[in-house]
């Protein structure tokens, strides 16, 4: 018993510290949507490179072009190819500026991930350190209650997740009702990007945390009632 409770301690500190790092990797990183315009950009004029008359190729005259649009962003900010990053706008100030109802859920919905998902990096720093202790201690209900913790994170980084989605198809069809020319969007390739994928994988390292954390706890409360027994 003793051997498969350390491997399990051992598993659950790996997958702990594994989500950890993925969430907060995600969270500080700016590809969680990524447009990218370079099939749009190969139809301007003069993109193919070709020469004019005179012989002079027309790539001489490119700081004369439009500035790329694509662009890369994340949960504070948005970037673009060639130019600095621009933070988004600050949901929590809304008193003073003037905006529609479509643009207010927008922006509630921004400051609704933009706190769940750190939250969850909060939950599982006090489930690491609860965590360790009722390993140590072998304690039945620390060990219940860190299992329940991290299950509670994994269950605030999926909403967390979820809202950012939403918010990113609802952003996209506000930009499609301003847009004139809808055929644009064709020679536009608009997905999800690798910061999402980490999120995702740090979801599932939770779940697999509070797992861990619960059975170590069953298996302390066998070896528990089999003592009494005895």
């Amino acid at each position: 018993m003793r051997v498969r409770l350390g491997a399990l301690a051992g598993a659950a500190a790996l997958t702990g510290a594994l989500s950890f790092v993925l969430l907060a990797a995600a969270i500080g990183t700016d590809f969680w949507y990524i447009i990218d315009t370079a099939r749009l950009e190969q139809r301007r004029p003069g993109a193919s490179g070709a020469r004019d008359p005179g012989g002079s190729s027309t790539d001489s005259l490119n700081h004369s072009q439009p500035e790329p649009l694509s662009s890369h962003s994340g949960l504070w900010r948005t970037c673009r190819v060639q130019s600095k990053c621009t933070p988004l706008m600050n949901p929590f100030w809304q008193e003073n500026v003037t905006v529609s109802d479509s643009d207010r859920q927008l922006l509630t919905m921004h400051g609704t991930f933009v706190i769940l998902l750190p939250l969850s990096l909060i939950l599982m720093v006090f489930g690491g350190m609860t965590g360790f202790i009722s390993i140590l201690a072998r304690a039945y209900l620390l060990l219940l209650m860190t299992g329940m913790l991290f299950l509670f994170g994994a269950l605030v980084t999926l909403a967390g997740i979820s809202v950012y989605i939403a918010y990113s198809a609802a952003a996209f069809q506000e930009a499609v009702c301003l847009l004139e020319e809808k055929d644009l969007l064709d020679q536009v390739d608009i997905r999800f990007g690798w910061s999402l994928a980490l999120g995702w994988i740090s979801f599932i390292s939770e779940l697999l945390t509070g797992a861990a954390f619960l059975l170590a706890a069953r298996m302390v409360g066998l070896k528990r009632r089999q003592d009494q027994a005895i």
